[in-house]
């Protein structure tokens, strides 16, 4: 008996090793297949209706109400702009957000089918049952076929589709724009250029003789404003929390100790 249990016993071991590995090999399948994906860009395409306004190689309007002023007609934003119905505007917490927008062949030989980016930098009293993008007249023209842009803008309203996407604006750095009312008791900026969701949740400030964050209220469009106490000294830091994916960029002493109201400063961090 004492043979055949020291017999049997290394197949006992053998057979429980490679059960073993078996369950580790799958658990691992498991871990290295899941990814966790921030961006829609692979999102399917969802209906909506499209317009433009303003000039017709133009940039809609100048400023709008996300408070980006004439850079909507400069880079990155480059006149690729538009305004949002409640659908997407959602009271300007919607400013900064970016999303491909084509129009559909079937609806205008015009069409070329091919899908432009656009941030939203306004809003529009559109259609409030359906999602509706007011385009630049830059940026309606861009769906358009070569040469077939005016054509294209001649149709004035039709169906699109659309789905949110990263924002991405290479070479250009998170900028904070300080509005012309700050003093040393209120300080308020635009924040624009948010690689990524482009939208954000939360913007913190920081003070040079504090360690804790204070948090900004959103004021309008992509405004966000703070009140500060007697003696609170810059630089400022300023933490910005996105709204899909719940990143936080810090921008260390940002806003430096001689701020001005009505200038911009930039940071690296984006």
């Amino acid at each position: 008996m004492g043979i055949i249990c020291n017999y049997l016993k290394p197949n006992y071991v053998l057979f429980a090793f490679i059960i073993l590995i078996s369950i580790l090999q799958n658990y691992c399948f498991c871990i290295t297949t899941q990814k966790h994906n921030n961006s829609s860009a692979g999102s399917r395409f969802s209906a909506a209706v499209a317009t433009w306004y303003g000039d017709p190689n133009g940039a809609g309007s100048v400023g709008g109400a996300c408070g980006y002023g004439f850079n909507v007609e400069k880079r990155p934003f480059s006149a690729m702009i538009a305004a949002g119905n409640a659908n997407l505007f959602q009271s300007g917490m919607g400013c900064g957000a970016c999303y491909q927008v084509k129009c559909r062949r079937s609806e205008n030989p015009n069409c070329s089918g091919k899908a432009v980016t656009v941030t939203i930098t306004d809003e529009c009293g559109c259609d409030g049952q359906n999602v509706h993008f007011d385009l630049s007249g830059a940026a309606f023209g861009a769906m358009a076929k070569p040469g077939r842009a005016q054509a294209l803008r001649n149709a004035g309203t039709f169906k699109v589709e659309y789905r949110r996407v990263r924002c991405n604006y290479p070479r250009t750095n998170l900028a904070f724009d300080i509005d012309k009312g700050s003093n040393p008791n209120y300080f308020a900026c635009v924040v624009k250029y948010v690689n990524g969701d482009g939208d954000l949740s939360a913007v913190d400030l920081q003070t040079r003789n504090g360690n804790e964050w204070l948090p900004m209220q959103h004021s309008w469009g992509a405004t966000w404003k703070v009140d500060l106490a007697n003696g609170v000294k810059a630089p400022f830091s300023i933490r910005i929390t996105t709204r899909r994916t719940n990143k936080t960029i810090v921008a260390r002493h940002v806003i430096p100790a001689d701020w001005q109201p009505g200038k911009s400063y930039q940071s690296l961090a984006n």
